[in-house]
């Protein structure tokens, strides 16, 4: 874990004391972020506390406004750029990004940013909570357009190779179901593994559940353990490695990360890159379940629960 001077665009994993002593070296940014069912307000809960220097970043606003039936589909490189300029953040800057769940939306900012070109960024492990369970203070107040960053004329320089399509998907499957699943790059699924099967529903109306074929479970709740200090953090790269490998994962071959709209699938890519494998392997399917099962030309499989015999 890192400690002493500000990190290189390898380090991608930081924690709360370390953050505290680079307080003043990074920009910082909070990517808290709920579901529609939770009731809350993400930008409320940053209003009431956050970590001091910190802005917002809303992933429900700064994302594809061109695609309002894709609810997280990456900005456009020009949006995301005047993004940063309000942020007052520049190529060069060391970005950190945290969120309230302790590893979960951070994720996908420091997703967007690599798919940005922006490879400068790290997670804050085990985010606000682990924070404040450490001593580190917080501020509370809306943000507000006086800041200490001096705006900067950035320029996003996007990496079409971790980002993935629909068309990639389809392809992937092909490849998948023509070799039983030898061959090609598997798809992972990060929803909850209820939603995968089909037993329980989507949260957006109307969107069925299930899986694409040949798609294997992981969802991403078991890339992270809880402590007394943050109801998530990472688990060690040993662990996470195991836990794919127990899904029948080959991480010596690529992976396309899915889930409901592009979110916890970055959870997937970030504990992946901490357990060592390479970037080159990784993409994630920026409209994840929602545009695979809104077309209606996917195929979608229910898994049909085992009954066992009662005799």
């Amino acid at each position: 874990m890192m400690s002493g001077s500000p990190a290189s665009s390898t380090s991608i994993l930081v924690t709360a004391p370390w953050l505290r002593d680079n307080l003043g070296r990074v920009k910082v940014l909070d990517c808290s972020w709920h579901l529609p069912t939770a009731n809350r307000s993400a930008k409320h809960e940053f209003a009431r506390a956050h970590i001091p220097g910190a802005r917002f970043f809303d992933i429900d606003t700064i994302k594809d406004l061109t695609r309002p039936d894709l609810p997280h589909m990456l900005p456009q490189p020009a949006f995301f750029a005047s993004a940063m300029d309000k942020f007052g953040i520049a190529n060069h800057d060391h970005v950190v990004v945290y969120d309230s769940a302790g590893v979960g939306p951070a994720c996908r900012v420091f997703w967007t940013f690599h798919a940005m070109g922006h490879n400068n960024v790290s997670v804050l492990d085990g985010g606000l909570p682990a924070w404040t369970a450490q001593g580190g203070e917080t501020e509370a107040g809306p943000e507000t357009a006086e800041t200490s960053y001096t705006t900067q004329s950035y320029v996003a320089h996007p990496d079409q190779r971790i980002v993935c399509n629909y068309a990639d998907v389809i392809g992937a499957i092909e490849e998948l179901k023509a070799s039983a699943g030898a061959h090609g790059r598997q798809i992972i699924d990060a929803r909850p593994h209820a939603r995968f099967t089909g037993a329980a529903p989507e949260f957006r109306p109307g969107l069925s559940s299930g899986h694409m074929p040949m798609a294997l479970s992981v969802p991403s709740s078991e890339m992270t353990v809880a402590t007394d200090a943050s109801p998530a953090v990472l688990k060690r790269p040993a662990d996470i490695r195991a836990t794919f490998e127990a899904a029948g994962v080959d991480l010596k071959r690529p992976i396309i990360a899915s889930c409901g709209s592009g979110v916890t699938a970055a959870v997937l890519y970030f504990a992946l890159l901490n357990a060592g494998v390479d970037r080159s392997a990784l993409t994630l399917f920026d409209g994840s379940w929602t545009e695979y099962a809104l077309n209606p030309h996917s195929e979608i499989i229910i898994d049909t629960p085992t009954k066992s015999n009662s005799n």
